[in-house]
């Protein structure tokens, strides 16, 4: 029997404990015959009674298991720390306030039983989400593939299954700053998808405003494409190009032909031309030290050199 890791962050999610429970045992009644599962609540460093209500399911059901944060570290952290925790043949990482239906466990698990190593939950729309935030999104996602080597599917979501394979690779990620979509991806492997809608938050508010998802949307940005970093360098690249045949049209026009097209260039366009250049100068070596950064970057973060998805050797 296939143990399956049902990971769930959480932050002030003390109402909706209980209910993602009940959704997730309703489930597994029906899958008893191949599945056995674990449930791992992280709280997040809640101001609520969420962590009462981990320990309450907890004394009850010994499948149920939890992780309690110091504070409040963010999503991402308590994702990571589900993922460190998960001791089963695949983990199943859904948010607590049931937008990632419990009742599409099913077909995560039929896909993975197919071959696929991760499976991943992609959004059709979302009832809550306002214009903003849905322009905001398809923004970010224009950008990120544009200017990343790890390519991201629109609105594509943390709901997603993790063979026990990935699972192992994922735990040797160092990085601090982190999202973990984004890791998952850079990783690879076989993977499959399924749409759904996700529906209004059960019960409170979500507790990712405006704010930290632009903080989150600027992390990624950085952590998985160097772009902005040699955005410089190109700029600089761009500036020389204009300038350095500028400057020339200026110099045989003025000085050579004694102006033949009547331009009357005067000093102060000289010099802009030659201030202008030298600013492309800088601008590139700007770009070259940004090289040099990317380079230790690499080396700091420390992801593996390559990650192989079996292995017989």
């Amino acid at each position: 029997m296939k143990l399956i890791s049902i990971i769930i962050p959480a932050y002030n999610e003390e109402k909706n404990i209980p209910l993602v429970y009940d959704e997730i045992k309703k489930v597994f009644e029906n899958l008893k015959e191949k599945y056995s599962y674990e449930i791992i609540f992280i709280d997040d460093g809640s101001k609520d009674k969420s962590s009462q209500a981990m320990e309450s399911l907890n004394a009850k059901d010994e499948k149920v298991k939890y992780i309690q944060f110091s504070r409040n570290f963010g999503k991402e952290a308590a994702t990571s720390a589900g993922i460190n925790n998960a001791k089963g043949d695949a983990a199943l990482l859904l948010d607590a306030d049931l937008q990632h239906p419990p009742k599409l466990i099913p077909e995560f698990l039929k896909k993975w039983e197919e071959g696929a190593d991760i499976v991943i939950g992609v959004r059709n729309k979302n009832k809550s989400d306002g214009i903003i935030k849905k322009i905001g999104s398809s923004i970010f996602y224009k950008i990120i593939n544009l200017i990343s080597d790890t390519q991201i599917i629109p609105q594509s979501t943390d709901f997603r299954l993790l063979d026990k394979t990935v699972i192992q690779e994922f735990n040797k990620l160092t990085e601090k700053n982190r999202i973990t979509r984004g890791l998952i991806d850079w990783l690879g492997f076989k993977r499959d998808y399924i749409y759904f809608n996700a529906d209004e938050r059960s019960i409170g508010e979500a507790s990712y405003s405006t704010v930290k998802l632009v903080k989150l949307a600027l992390s990624t940005m950085i952590a998985h494409s160097f772009f902005p970093l040699k955005f410089a360098g190109y700029l600089g690249i761009a500036i020389v190009s204009i300038s350095c045949p500028l400057g020339l049209l200026i110099f045989i026009s003025k000085y050579i032909l004694k102006d033949p097209w009547g331009l009357s260039i005067s000093g102060s366009a000289i010099l802009a031309t030659i201030i202008l250049f030298l600013i492309g100068i800088v601008l590139i070596c700007l770009g070259l030290m940004a090289l040099y950064i990317a380079s230790i970057q690499s080396e700091v973060i420390n992801r593996p050199l390559y990650v192989a998805r079996r292995k017989k050797v």
